[in-house]
């Protein structure tokens, strides 16, 4: 984008400019608008003497700063991968709808889509299908790795950790050791590396995420099997118990398929932000993964599923949804699988989830829940409450109750929200990667409002803070931290 110019106020015919007056040195800058967006660094112009008395911590000299909470209305990139529309619920891949792909695309297909900017012709298709399911053998090294973690170890914590465990696997991939262009030359070969990463990536996480999922029930590893689909292979690799001939279920395999096309991206969500921030420091694209893992992690994002039936096993049964509607009213309850930060209307998936539940039922049987979801469901959608502050039910609503329904525990949730996020993440790592201009690692600025410069007081000469916040928490020591703690031993007197 341009830069500000200085100037009287334009007459005449509309421009594509910004006109901004600083009342504080009556200049005028004309900011030029490229795709209704303006560039933040050009209020880096707008200096102005610092005022008398003002913090020097203002930088004031320095330039007009540009603050965004949680980067509520900041674009970082140019994108052309997914286009949202909160206010009319619109969900588009590379400009396709949401509910197109998911009724007659695949995971795999609109993966293609998303990384590569096109749907795949057939003999397209077939190859990078290939390539994916092929690459997504383990090394033999990888179950002393997962049989290291505990019984009870979450298993997002276990796939964060492989993803980061894979890139020590793959030295070729590691700008770090190759030249920090491996990945932003644009040649053949720096494409033919990253894909090759990327086939790993996708074929690896459902491989992965299987195997976290059988240390959790004490089971052997299962080899990739060849012939199956891409959830085809995953549900495999999580059940096969040495049956011959086994196949799953193919509405089940259908049903993910769709939650994992559905799933695979969402513009700048948190932890596609997490992935390209990491990314932006030219690190390897499995320890960008693997950041993005950890971002996805938390109950605001990716735990949201596992929210709502936690939620919905606390409210119980239907005649206990309005004390619960209540709650939520007083502050005193969450809830969970209503709302979006995007959506100010029904989010698309939902609607796409909700048909899905309907075939997934007929098989498994209606889950228990599904009753006390129904009525929490109406009873917010006709509540003022609700309708005022536009919570209407998100993908986390049903599609919780369709992993429930298919026997996947409750912290395995996040893990199928992950496997399938991870097309969207490497889909705008590649495009930063190869981005005009190349990669400028992302650097947020902030406002100070700390303390101003101020001497170093000797320890005898200062005066306690006190404080919740100020101070160190005391925490309960028990077991044989306490027990230590009343001995006695040589230098004691130093602890």
């Amino acid at each position: 984008m341009g830069r500000p110019t200085t100037s009287s106020l334009p007459e005449g015919a509309p421009q594509d400019s910004l006109t901004v007056r600083d009342n504080r040195t009556g200049k005028v800058y004309t900011i030029p608008i490229e795709d209704n967006a303006i560039s933040a660094m050009a209020f880096k112009s707008m200096t102005s003497p610092r005022k008398p008395g003002e913090r020097e911590e203002n930088e004031t000299e320095k330039g007009l700063r540009v603050q965004d909470k949680g980067f509520l209305n900041t674009a970082v990139i140019r994108s052309e991968i997914t286009y949202i529309d909160g206010e009319a619920g619109v969900l588009r891949y590379r400009g396709y709808p949401i509910e197109q792909l998911a009724l007659k695309s695949s995971h795999l297909e609109t993966a293609y889509l998303l990384i590569y900017g096109s749907l795949p012709t057939k003999e397209q298709h077939r190859f990078f299908e290939s390539e994916v399911m092929r690459h997504s053998v383990m090394h033999a090294d990888s179950e002393g790795f997962f049989r290291s973690f505990r019984y009870d170890a979450h298993p997002m914590s276990m796939l964060t950790s492989a993803f980061a465990m894979l890139g020590s696997y793959y030295s070729e991939a590691n700008p770090s050791l190759q030249g920090q262009r491996l990945y932003t030359k644009g040649d053949a070969a720096s494409l033919a590396t990253m894909d090759r990463q990327i086939y790993r990536l996708i074929g690896k996480s459902i491989t992965l995420a299987a195997m976290a999922y059988r240390v959790r029930q004490g089971r052997n590893f299962v080899t990739p099997p060849t012939g199956l689909s891409y959830t085809g292979s995953f549900l495999y690799q999580m059940d096969h118990l040495g049956e011959e001939n086994y196949t799953p279920n193919p509405v089940l395999e259908k049903a993910l398929d769709v939650l994992f096309l559905i799933h695979a991206d969402h513009e700048l969500n948190a932890s596609c932000t997490t992935v390209l921030q990491t990314g932006s420091s030219l690190v390897d694209p499995y320890s960008a993964i693997a950041a993005g893992c950890a971002s996805l992690y938390g109950p605001l994002h990716g735990g949201a599923n596992e929210a709502v039936i936690r939620m919905l096993i606390s409210i119980g049964s239907p005649e206990n949804v309005p004390a619960f509607i209540e709650a939520v009213k007083k502050r005193e309850k969450t809830l969970s699988g209503f709302g979006h930060r995007v959506y100010k209307t029904s989010d698309p998936r939902s609607f796409i989830v909700r048909k899905t539940a309907d075939e997934v039922f007929k098989v498994t049987g209606k889950d228990a829940l599904l009753e006390t979801a129904m009525a929490l469901h109406d009873a917010a959608m006709k509540d003022e409450y609700f309708i005022k502050r536009k919570l209407a039910p998100n993908v986390d609503f049903w599609s919780g109750l369709i992993y429930r329904a298919m026997g996947f525990p409750l912290d395995f949730f996040p893990v199928l929200f992950a496997v399938p996020r991870v097309v969207g993440w490497l889909a705008h790592w590649r495009q930063m990667m190869l981005q005009e201009g190349g990669v400028k690692i992302w650097r947020p600025r902030q406002v100070y409002v700390g303390s101003g410069k101020r001497d170093y007081v000797p320890a005898e000469e200062r005066v306690a803070v006190e404080g919740l916040r100020q101070t160190p928490s005391k925490v309960e020591h028990g077991g044989i931290t306490k027990r230590t703690m009343l001995a006695t031993f040589k230098e004691r007197s130093k602890l």
